[in-house]
């Protein structure tokens, strides 16, 4: 059983450290621009009302995105467990689903910080390119110089998305520290923080993330 809400920053390896968790221990890891859109499409009764906000250009409310939560939680392939991505973002939304958890009778295992320096942050989210001729993801920072150079000597161009600017992912990390930076104290007040430093490779990360989770 692992009941886990993943917390970390834009470019911090959340969806990609929690996708491999979920194809490993076989829970589902439940990120709520998926849920809200699977709901949506569904028609599920929180689906319903999400989509006739959603129409009129507005944001979803907290309440509606804790009923798709609980919708999303009822069904069989979290009964042993879920990966909880993207939400809460601020403190009300942690006692809310703290709320709606305990109702459920699936309280929280851990709350995952994927903690990384604030410097690398911005050199992966700054440096990441697509290669125009492959589509692979790249980055100029921490990718090899060879990869770099396959896809250049090849004709491509390394191409960065408009959002990948300094400002913009400045911008997002500041609205993260100042909203969802609160929360890892929230949850190490409530003995349920679990740290993983996350900088490094992919599969060095996870091997820490799983001696964490163990």
């Amino acid at each position: 059983m692992m009941r886990i809400v993943l917390l970390g920053a834009p470019g911090s390896g959340k969806g990609t450290q929690a996708k491999k968790l979920m194809a490993d221990r076989n829970i589902p890891q439940i990120s709520t621009g998926d849920m809200l859109r699977e709901a949506v499409a569904g028609g599920t009764r929180f689906g319903q009302k999400a989509k006739a906000i959603m129409d009129t250009g507005n944001l979803v409310s907290d309440d509606i995105v804790l009923g798709i939560i609980s919708e999303r939680l009822l069904q069989p392939d979290a009964a042993d467990g879920f990966i909880l991505d993207g939400f809460p973002r601020t403190k009300q939304q942690a006692l809310d689903l703290e709320e709606l958890l305990d109702e459920l009778g699936t309280p929280l295992d851990a709350a995952l910080f994927m903690d990384v320096d604030f410097d690398v942050l911005m050199k992966r989210l700054t440096g990441r390119r697509t290669c125009s001729l492959t589509g692979k993801l790249l980055n100029v920072y921490f990718s090899a110089q060879e990869e770099l150079d396959e896809c250049t000597n090849a004709g491509g161009e390394l191409i960065q998305r408009e959002d990948d600017n300094e400002e913009t992912i400045a911008n997002r990390l500041e609205v993260y520290q100042t909203q969802t930076e609160p929360l890892v104290d929230y949850y190490r007040k409530r003995d349920r923080l679990k740290t993983v430093d996350a900088d490094g490779s992919i599969d060095d990360v996870y091997a820490r993330l799983l001696e964490t989770v163990a």
